[in-house]
């Protein structure tokens, strides 16, 4: 009896996919963030040498 319901707890987990969706959510954005954070480090010299510009108008 107790093996018939550890086997079926166990097909259950294998069937379950319902943290998959909030895994591949995850997987998504921790790849938008590496993305941005190495466009700013590309980008940040040139963005440092416009604001100065911007900043010495003012």
């Amino acid at each position: 009896m107790f093996m018939l319901k550890a086997r079926d707890f166990m097909a259950g987990l294998v069937r379950d996919v319902t943290g998959a969706t909030a895994i591949e959510y995850a997987l998504i954005a921790g790849g938008i963030a590496v993305a941005i954070i190495a466009a700013v480090a590309a980008l940040g010299g040139s963005l440092d040498g416009f604001f100065n510009t911007i900043s010495a108008m003012f």
